[in-house]
């Protein structure tokens, strides 16, 4: 049962990582289409990513102490990326440079919420396949 309610946990947590990507891919979609001004977007977007990377970073560690080393593997490139970016400072989207980076910016969420709907799936499969094991012992 224990391993079932870990599971749903990474799940909830997996899901909470994927708002806050996607709020900030509508925040650079407003800013994009004129909605928002650039302070107001970079501010937005400024005060969800360092918890974004500590949220991944609990996931990953989580992944380490209940002992599912493949979806820590899985996991951990964007933790790295992660870490990476918070340790060269490039982390914050910066509000004068924010229409010259816009592009790139929405690739790079795009492609962090290409990976996180990966591993959401795999986790889901996971979460079914211990649960529908527990049920049948």
């Amino acid at each position: 049962m224990w391993d079932t309610l870990a599971w749903l946990l990474f799940f909830f947590i997996l899901i909470a990582i994927l708002v806050i990507v996607v709020f900030q891919l509508i925040c650079l979609a407003d800013l994009e289409f004129d909605y928002l001004n650039p302070y107001d977007s970079s501010s937005r977007i400024n005060n969800v990513i360092l918890p974004e990377f500590i949220t991944q970073g609990v996931l990953c560690v989580l992944y380490l102490v209940t002992g599912h080393w493949m979806m820590f593997i899985l996991a951990a490139p964007y933790l790295y990326y992660n870490t990476r970016l918070y340790t060269r400072r490039q982390h914050l989207v910066d509000v004068t440079e924010i229409f010259n980076q816009l592009d790139g910016a929405k690739k790079q969420r795009l492609f962090k919420l290409g990976h996180l709907i990966f591993l959401l799936f795999i986790t889901l499969f996971w979460m079914i396949y211990n649960a529908l094991e527990e049920d049948e012992m």
